[in-house]
């Protein structure tokens, strides 16, 4: 079974308290370019039922990212919680795998 999932470039300037406010959540994509990172939002819904099937630097994602034209094979890197509300995701790191 393979994971596609959809990301967007995050605005310039955006606070990430109001994102998870708008239902988004902020993350990291690594790798993609060589040393240059790219900053993201991911709907928090459906990064949800992502975490239930993806192992963290173990399942491969399909990640495209419609506002730079750009499709990849990640893996997540790290995924930050809650310390005690583990549903509430704070933050999550993608790096970019060759192949």
């Amino acid at each position: 079974m393979s994971l596609s999932f959809e990301a967007k470039a995050r605005p310039e300037g955006s606070k990430p308290g109001a994102l998870r406010r708008e239902g988004l959540v902020p993350a990291n994509l690594y790798g993609h370019d060589g040393a240059n990172s790219v900053l993201l939002t991911i709907n928090a819904r459906d990064l949800g039922y992502m975490l239930r099937e993806a192992r963290v630097r173990e399942t491969p994602i399909e990640l495209s990212i419609a506002d730079l034209d750009w499709k990849g094979s990640v893996v997540l890197q790290e995924v930050q919680k809650h310390p005690w509300k583990s549903t509430l995701v704070y933050h999550v790191s993608f790096l970019a795998t060759k192949g």
